[in-house]
């Protein structure tokens, strides 16, 4: 009976320490890109990756102002982390709160800095919304008229097309 407690209470230990499904407060130490910050709490740096949004790459059109956009919202806040998961590179997929309950991913999207991601949150029907207003009233990089969506320009970067000229010596 012992053994089977101990390993109930150990399997239980196991599956809170590994999914992240408690939210927590920290400071937001620095913005890499416009959908990645990195967070500090209990003296503990956490990578955290914007839930539902795909923000221009650095390099792209729009990337450094979608960057600025975040450092601007985040840089130096306390702010709350609500987990979703962890993505394959190892990065905390979280919802950002302000302290003022503004929700940083939500503000990306409604600015216009972002592309609310089909693939990752089909069913966030606010984040929808947000992208239909940005990109009717032209906000952000919807003044474009032709914007490329980050997971284009990354496939293109990848792998880029060979073009008969380069065929040849």
């Amino acid at each position: 009976m012992r053994l089977r407690l101990f390993q109930w209470q150990l399997s239980i230990l196991l599956l809170l320490f590994s999914t992240p499904a408690f939210s927590f407060t920290a400071l937001v130490v620095s913005v890499k890109d416009g959908d990645t910050i990195e967070v500090l709490s209990n003296g503990r740096a956490t990578r955290i990756r914007l839930h539902g949004i795909d923000c221009p790459e650095k390099r792209q059109a729009f990337g450094s102002r979608a960057k600025l956009a975040t450092a601007v919202l985040a840089f130096g806040q306390a702010v709350t982390i609500h987990p979703h998961e962890k993505d394959k590179y190892g990065r905390l997929v979280a919802e950002v709160m302000l302290s003022d309950e503004t929700n940083v991913n939500q503000r990306l999207v409604k600015d216009g800095w972002c592309w609310w991601y089909r693939k990752y949150a089909p069913d966030d029907t606010v984040l929808e919304t947000l992208e239909t207003e940005a990109r009717q009233t032209k906000r952000g990089l919807w003044i474009d008229p032709h914007p490329v969506p980050p997971w284009v320009y990354r496939k293109l970067k990848r792998k880029p097309a060979v073009g008969v000229s380069e065929l040849s010596p």
